[in-house]
């Protein structure tokens, strides 16, 4: 298959969408795979679970899309696409994450991925989506748009304070989930983690943030607008 450059339409006669995954929850990469098998659109041919191998399965398969998870051992999605876009600038990147937060979105943005989107989104609208980054559109979630735009259009972007920075990726996703009403084992069924897991989670985040309890960790997202 020729190389597509960054600013061309994929030809309509080009075949399969060549597709990489990439994250770091193997039960994860099995359902999304599962679910692309079922397209013929979409051709797999390649996975990866962290930053390095990422970026070594996509420099020797060079897909025509990457699905990225944001937030990957040894530095991140980002890093892959800085890693990848001088030596395969053909090479498109949709993020695929469990975060919606705004820093996150814009990062991966900047760093040069076509779109966002949530794992919430249904099998389908992921095959149109990987569909439509391989034709070169820009492919976002519908409440993710607002922070590109913004961000892009020279609007501040919603920042992060003190006490969120104490908070790792994780513990910062167990807070968002939480405060939207989960329950610990939808969490952990989300988030491809233990219920007890979700638990260290939760207790980390109550004490790092002087919480007592998690409706005190509701009103605390909801005032930062993290829900």
């Amino acid at each position: 298959m020729s190389e597509i450059k960054p600013d061309e339409t994929r030809p309509a006669d080009a075949g399969p969408v060549t597709v990489v995954l990439v994250d770091d929850h193997a039960m994860f990469r099995t359902g999304v795979r599962a679910e692309l098998a079922q397209a013929p659109a979409v051709d797999v041919v390649g996975e990866a679970a962290d930053t390095a191998e990422a970026v070594a399965v996509v420099l020797r398969t060079k897909p025509e899309v990457v699905l990225l998870d944001v937030h990957l051992p040894g530095g991140g999605g980002g890093e892959v696409i800085r890693q990848v876009h001088p030596k395969e600038p053909g090479v498109r990147f949709l993020a695929l994450s469990v975060s919606d937060a705004a820093e996150d979105v814009i990062g991966t943005i900047r760093a040069g991925a076509r779109g966002y989107v949530t794992k919430s989104i249904t099998g389908d609208d992921l095959v149109a989506a990987i569909g439509r980054v391989a034709d070169g559109d820009a492919v976002f979630s519908p409440r993710l748009a607002g922070f590109v735009l913004d961000a892009f259009a020279g609007t501040e972007a919603p920042s992060v304070d003190d006490d969120l920075d104490r908070l790792t990726q994780r513990e910062r996703e167990v807070l968002r989930l939480i405060a939207r009403g989960y329950a610990y084992k939808e969490i952990a069924k989300e988030l491809f983690i233990s219920v007890k897991t979700v638990e260290t989670h939760v207790s980390a985040v109550l004490r790092k943030l002087q919480l007592s309890n998690r409706y005190e960790l509701t009103r605390w997202a909801t005032d930062r607008r993290l829900v």
